[in-house]
């Protein structure tokens, strides 16, 4: 197989998924920043949003909890049959978020927890956690049924707001896809699932509204081996559509 391919976009994630083919991706992983964030800014109970050495508030855009409803359409129409959706998201999102994937056609499975190992900030019982809700498309089964639905894995810190170490999505990919296979994230900010994708060489889709989060995510791909491919007009077949070879 040859070095995995990848595409990034900057937009609307939404605007974005309309773009896709119905049917022609095999696995969403994806972390929007959601509508709590905003609350959790303003009592100063999160970091997430603050600027850093790394970037600035520009790599944020609240996504309302009002437009998950039309997210979820489109992951349901792009996703091929018999395909999985994760979803990251805190405990608060995750009652608005599970019963509109279920209303756009998803079966939900269960949550799978990311321990972080150590507390984050809070008043009422510190965060040591996050929530990744785990949906399916028809019916496959992971390929590995001895994983455990915690995954430990430190959090990182001094790098991008809310960036998600590529070890807790390589577990998730590892678990719903096969090599070669399409992968894509219409939130992926740093590019953590983009480089969970080439290094397990599956192929990588990629959108976000900062440009800065497309530049960085492109040079991270680069720097583990991936390919980019020349943009293409859009066609039924998404893999000609996409120049991604497998």
């Amino acid at each position: 197989m040859d070095e995995p391919r990848f595409q990034l976009t900057r937009g609307d994630a939404v605007a974005w998924l309309r773009t896709l083919p119905d049917e022609s991706i095999d696995l969403v992983v994806t972390d929007p920043p959601y509508e709590s964030l905003e609350k959790h800014r303003a009592i100063g109970t999160t970091t997430r949003l603050k600027h850093s050495k790394a970037s600035s508030n520009d790599w944020f855009e609240i996504f309302p909890n009002a437009r998950f409803g039309e997210l979820f359409a489109e992951v349901y129409r792009v996703l091929k049959r018999n395909t999985h959706f994760y979803l990251y998201c805190d405990p608060e999102t995750m009652f608005v978020a599970k019963p509109l994937a279920e209303a756009a056609g998803f079966k939900f499975w269960k949550q799978i927890v990311w321990d972080k190992v150590a507390i984050g900030m809070g008043y009422h019982y510190r965060a040591r956690y996050e929530c990744i809700l785990f949906f399916e498309k028809g019916k496959r089964k992971l390929n590995n049924l001895g994983v455990a639905d915690i995954i430990t894995c430190p959090r990182i810190r001094g790098g991008y707001p809310a960036e998600k170490p590529p070890q807790v999505t390589t577990v998730l990919l590892e678990q719903s896809t096969q090599p070669g296979e399409l992968v894509i994230d219409p939130f992926m900010g740093s590019g953590s699932s983009g480089v969970a994708a080439v290094t397990l060489r599956r192929r990588f889709m990629g959108n976000d509204l900062c440009t800065e989060a497309v530049d960085i995510t492109r040079r991270r791909l680069l720097e583990a081996g991936a390919k980019e491919p020349l943009l293409e007009t859009l066609a039924p077949d998404p893999r000609a559509q996409l120049g991604l070879s497998m």
